[in-house]
C-alpha cells in the first residue's frame, strides 16, 4: 500500500454514477478530503466552482471525457477510471486528452498508490508515465494483446 502522507488532507473530487464505487473511493480515500458526485451536471457544477488537488472520474454514465476537459481547463489533474470503457482506444483518448493516468476500476484497491503517483507527477510536471503505467502495464497487455504497446508508445516521451 502506498503511503499515505502523500495524499492526506488532499482535496479530491470523485465522479461516478455507482453508488458502491463512490462508497468504495471515500473509504479508501479517508484521509483525503472527498467531494463525491453522481451525474455529470453535479460534477460540472463543483469542477468549475472549486478547485481540487485531483479528480477521479469514470467516463461512462457520467460524460467523463467532458469533465476531463473541464478539469484540465482549471489546472486539476485527474485520474480516468473505468470499466466499460477499458479498451485502448479509450486509454489512448484519455491520455492524449491529459488524464494523468488511466486505472481499471478492476485496481480500486490501490486507488491511494494511483492517486499519490498522480501528484507527484503533476508536482513534478512530468512528461513521462508515472509508476501507475508500469504497475498496470501487465494488467494491459493481458488485456489488450502484447502488439497493443506499439499504439502508446508514443505517448510519452522516454
Amino acid at each position: 500500500m502506498w503511503k499515505t502522507d502523500t495524499i492526506k488532507g488532499k482535496q479530491i473530487l470523485i465522479v461516478d454514477d455507482e453508488p458502491d464505487i463512490l462508497e468504495s473511493l471515500e473509504e479508501a480515500l479517508e484521509v483525503c478530503r472527498i467531494s463525491k458526485a453522481s451525474t455529470f451536471e453535479a460534477a460540472k457544477e463543483m469542477l468549475e466552482s472549486q478547485q481540487y488537488d485531483a479528480a477521479i472520474l469514470d467516463i461512462m454514465g457520467v460524460r467523463g471525457y467532458d469533465l476531463l476537459q473541464i478539469a484540465i481547463r482549471r489546472g486539476i489533474p485527474a485520474i480516468m477510471l473505468t470499466a466499460h470503457a477499458l479498451t485502448p482506444e479509450d486509454f489512448i483518448k484519455s491520455m492524449k486528452t491529459g488524464a494523468y493516468a488511466y486505472v481499471p476500476k478492476d485496481e480500486l484497491a490501490d486507488i491511494t498508490y494511483y492517486l499519490a503517483d498522480t501528484l507527484r507527477a503533476r508536482q513534478e510536471r512530468s512528461a513521462k508515465p508515472g509508476g501507475w503505467f508500469a504497475k498496470l502495464k501487465p494488467f494491459f497487455v493481458k488485456k489488450f494483446g502484447p502488439d497493443w504497446l506499439d499504439s502508446v508508445k508514443d505517448l510519452w516521451v522516454e
